[in-house]
């Protein structure tokens, strides 16, 4: 089974991010009084964009509908003040790029993270890559798992969605992948569990980016 291209999530498949994302909201919290939580729990609230990791790291009933705004324009200020000082691309992956650019493999992100971060952190942390789209959360658009940006990605770039395979860690990207006609794949290096990723669809788990080649 060969396929023409890969659509990868961002944080947890190509970036672990996860120890800045955790800093970034425990400031807001203690800065409002709150507890903070483990770096390990992040694990759990990230996913869904930034506005449902706001939601689920607040203690339960702590605010009202209409603050959640506030805590999530905080929790953006205090992410972009930590200049992803502890963020890395997992082992791997830099050279899995390298040999699917070198295949001719068509290559994609397409991430619930907002927009202007997804993009800055794609062409700061693999700069010598060509991307056909570079793709986060924009105001009003649908986030994954609605299949509509993976739709418009492999539309773009000429390649129906069955040639492509979705790559990321969560089963919001298996749903995404199986909704958009896409081949979903499980990165187990991410920030997820095996089990979750079955049950969100998943073909194939990986356990190392490398696996991931012989596929193209």
């Amino acid at each position: 089974m060969r396929f023409r291209g890969v659509l990868f999530d961002l944080d947890g498949t190509l970036l672990d991010t996860i120890s800045d994302l955790a800093e970034a909201m425990n400031r807001v919290l203690r800065r409002h009084g709150f507890p903070p939580h483990a770096v390990a729990d992040y694990k759990r609230f990230v996913g869904d964009g930034v506005e449902w990791l706001v939601r689920r790291a607040l203690p339960d009933g702590s605010c009202s509908q209409e603050e959640i705004p506030r805590f999530v324009a905080a929790m953006r200020e205090e992410y972009r003040a930590l200049g992803h000082a502890h963020t890395r691309p997992y082992d791997g992956i830099p050279e899995v790029l390298d040999a699917l650019a070198a295949k001719g493999a068509r290559l994609a992100v397409l991430s619930n993270k907002m927009d202007d971060f997804t993009k800055d952190m794609v062409a700061r942390f693999f700069p010598k890559f060509r991307f056909d789209a570079v793709v986060g959360a924009s105001p009003g658009a649908p986030v994954k798992p609605d299949p509509s940006a993976a739709r418009q990605i492999a539309r773009d770039a000429g390649i129906p969605p069955s040639d492509w395979i979705h790559l990321g860690d969560t089963a919001v990207d298996m749903k995404t992948a199986v909704a958009s006609g896409m081949f979903p794949v499980g990165a187990l290096w991410g920030f997820r569990a095996a089990e979750e990723l079955v049950q969100g669809g998943a073909q194939v788990l990986l356990r190392t980016p490398r696996a991931l080649l012989p596929f193209l």
